[in-house]
């Protein structure tokens, strides 16, 4: 879009093409003027318009490719604000055109709040649902842990039970017979002695 076709374009709101053109004109001549005064002109929802300086360096000519001196400078520099960049990034959330005015950039910038708004409240809620699905998981893992360790608790009871009984009869049969042969030997031996 060139000079001429924004002129159209404010045509179409401001009513008349005379108008539009001073109005476009006086715009740009007061930023101009600022900037060059070396004050910050802000608009909001736009941008910001400032005069930042360059310091002296060297350069090179493409052309031949010898090194240029290049002298300190002033440029003027746009930083463009928060709902200019949303409404580029998402065009959707750029309001209908015919709203007179003023009443065009506020709605872009009531449009990007709520945008904004809603990103911000489905954040929170998915960070919610995230923090409760882990502390469920927390939950069941622990519950797991428990119920296999008591498994491994119980497990290990009837393990010790179990070789405790095998061992009390290993040692019940090995000692019954020890008494009967000790019994038969001291019989022996009192009626060997008789």
């Amino acid at each position: 879009m060139n000079k001429a076709e924004l002129i159209e374009s404010l045509e179409t709101r401001l009513g008349s093409k005379k108008a539009a053109s001073e109005a476009l004109e006086a715009v740009v001549d007061a930023i101009i003027r600022e900037v060059a005064k070396g004050n910050k002109v802000g608009i909001t929802g736009f941008g910001t318009f400032e005069k930042i300086s360059r310091a002296a360096r060297t350069g090179r000519n493409p052309r031949t490719g010898t090194t240029v001196r290049i002298k300190k400078t002033s440029v003027p520099k746009f930083k463009p604000g928060t709902a200019f960049k949303t409404v580029v990034a998402n065009p959707r959330a750029l309001p209908k055109t015919g709203n007179a005015g003023g009443r065009a950039s506020s709605a872009a910038a009531d449009t990007t709040k709520k945008t904004a708004a809603k990103k911000t409240t489905a954040k929170k809620a998915t960070a919610k649902k995230a923090t409760a699905t882990k502390a469920a998981a927390k939950k069941t893992t622990a519950k797991a842990a428990a119920k296999k360790t008591t498994a491994k608790k119980a497990t290990a009871t009837k393990a010790a039970a179990k070789k405790t009984t095998a061992t009390a009869k290993k040692t019940t049969a090995k000692k019954a017979p020890a008494k009967k042969a000790t019994a038969k030997k001291s019989t022996a031996k009192r009626s060997a002695r008789r």
